[in-house]
């Protein structure tokens, strides 16, 4: 039998009798063991408490969260619609230059760049996101950029190409004879019958003949490079200026010439003086 006890006195503060409790060791253990499990017990609802708290404001973050992600992702959609419009238009455009620039067009589905066919298994972030609206939304906003971006592409390579082809034409018009070389009037076209005055016969007259005052001066019609300066038998003196792009002009019956062989002459340079 255990011996051990330990007495607690209690005292009141007032006149009323003192009370003595008789505690032995194994009931002090009781007692212990019963506060501690009751601290215990209250640390373990006030952490359970606190970790609620905690989830529950978690919670409403990821629910505001989730509405301002939808939110954003209606009106990135809205852009998309926009970008979607802008890009038909500059499409439209392109099929435009394309023709000014003597380019075949591009076929329509062709500038769709593989819109509409297949994207590929879903990876496991897919299938997780198309399990809600907002994800699927975002899915389709993705691809949607996606083809925009390919489209986008397409026509910057189409735009290049036009570009180039624009700058050869301009080039090329740039340096088409677009004035009269001389101040006259034409005495005899281009044409594959002609009286020939000389030989008193019907000859084709591969020029054309320009009459005017002895010493008048004969300019370039277009910018180009001196190629020829010589005397041509029954041409006289003769000067030929090469345009480029396969057009050459050639002036006869000069009196003087004002240039040399590779000068390179501009639009209404004067280049020889009207000869007999």
């Amino acid at each position: 039998m255990d011996q051990h006890r330990w007495t607690v006195v209690a005292v009141p503060h007032g006149s009323g009798t003192s009370r003595q409790i008789q505690v032995t060791r194994r009931g002090l253990k009781i007692i212990v063991g019963a506060a501690l499990a009751l601290f215990a017990t209250a640390v373990l609802l006030m952490l359970v408490s606190i970790s609620k708290s905690v989830d529950l404001s978690r919670l409403e973050r990821l629910e505001r969260r989730y509405t301002e992600l939808g939110t954003e992702l209606t009106r990135m959609h809205g852009v998309v619609i926009s970008l979607t419009r802008s890009v038909d238009g500059i499409t439209t455009h392109d099929r435009q230059v394309r023709l000014l620039a003597g380019l075949p067009t591009r076929d329509p589905d062709v500038q769709q760049v593989g819109i509409g066919g297949p994207s590929g298994p879903m990876t496991e972030a897919d299938i997780l996101l198309s399990e809600s609206a907002v994800g699927q939304q975002a899915i389709q906003t993705r691809e949607t950029l996606r083809s925009l971006m390919r489209r986008a592409a397409f026509l910057a390579g189409s735009f290049d190409e036009a570009a180039d082809s624009l700058a050869g034409r301009v080039d090329r018009l740039t340096r088409m004879p677009s004035i009269q070389p001389t101040t006259g009037y034409i005495s005899s076209p281009f044409t594959s019958r002609r009286f020939h005055p000389i030989h008193r016969e019907i000859r084709p007259h591969w020029g054309i003949d320009v009459a005017a005052l002895r010493g008048t001066a004969i300019v370039a019609p277009a910018p180009g490079v001196v190629k020829e300066v010589k005397n041509h038998v029954g041409y006289g003196k003769v000067v030929t200026i090469d345009h480029g792009h396969g057009v050459v002009t050639r002036f006869a019956h000069c009196d003087e010439i004002l240039v040399q062989r590779g000068q390179q002459v501009e639009r209404n340079e004067e280049v020889a003086r009207v000869g007999s």
